[in-house]
């Protein structure tokens, strides 16, 4: 299992503080808002609301939230999210790659430019990172009581590059131009995955030593803990002895 799905998997394993749910929950509002003022409040005609409604049951959102999400995207004076990037580094030289959602731009860029300058980081020019990374389809899905052998090639007919199984999950990597092939087929298997998102994940990793790797984590957690920050994707090499440090 690579590096940064397995860090993945151990956060979910420690459990998700009411904090980190209620920051869960802002973004698959915002984009399940979104969604509807883009293409309308029927899932089955909506693929990106279809998606950020199974987001939402994957991170067991009760129905009623979101219910009112959907409403509230139909509403004529709905906040008018735009989606953001930021790239820079953090010490050290660890690339960091920002995704966000904001209806006040000139606040999210600050906060983020705050975050790396009190932190001896710098940001950069749109554009200066996205060499170092790919974007990937990543799905991840409970295990339960599914046929490994037979899912595993169900899913590689549906696109996947990897197939991997850790505990009581798996997570299935496809390319960006696969990802929605993959939906149709968990789809019509009848599988709905806990998540399913578009990964930057890194091309190569830097290795650390621990003391600094950990510092570095505390910065990604600080960019993350901001309201509209919604992933902070980084080129940290993920070892099994952080791992075991965290």
């Amino acid at each position: 299992m690579s590096g940064h799905n397995k860090w993945s998997t151990i956060k979910r394993k420690k459990g998700v503080n009411d904090a980190k749910r209620s920051k869960m929950f802002s973004k698959i509002i915002k984009d399940i808002t979104i969604a509807v003022k883009e293409s309308g409040a029927d899932p089955d005609s909506n693929p990106r609301l279809r998606l950020a409604i199974a987001n939402a049951k994957g991170c067991s959102m009760p129905k009623d939230n979101i219910t009112r999400a959907i409403n509230k995207g139909k509403e004529k004076d709905a906040a008018n999210f735009e989606e953001l990037t930021y790239e820079g580094y953090a010490p050290h030289g660890i690339a960091v790659y920002i995704e966000a959602l904001s209806d006040n731009t000139q606040r999210t860029v600050a906060n983020v430019r705050a975050i790396f300058n009190r932190y001896s980081g710098s940001l950069g020019k749109n554009g200066s990172l996205t060499f170092l990374f790919d974007r990937k389809g990543v799905f991840t899905i409970k295990k339960g009581d599914i046929n490994l052998e037979e899912f595993e090639l169900e899913v590689i007919d549906g696109g996947a590059e990897d197939f991997e199984v850790e505990d009581d999950m798996i997570t299935i990597t496809t390319g960006m131009e696969d990802f929605g092939s993959m939906m149709r087929k968990l789809e019509e298997l009848k599988i709905e995955p806990d998540s399913a998102e578009l990964q930057r994940i890194p091309h190569t990793t830097e290795t650390l030593d621990i003391e600094t790797a950990r510092k570095v984590l505390k910065i990604i957690e600080i960019f993350e803990e901001d309201d509209d920050v919604t992933n902070v994707y980084h080129n940290m090499e993920i070892s099994d002895e952080l791992i075991d440090e965290m």
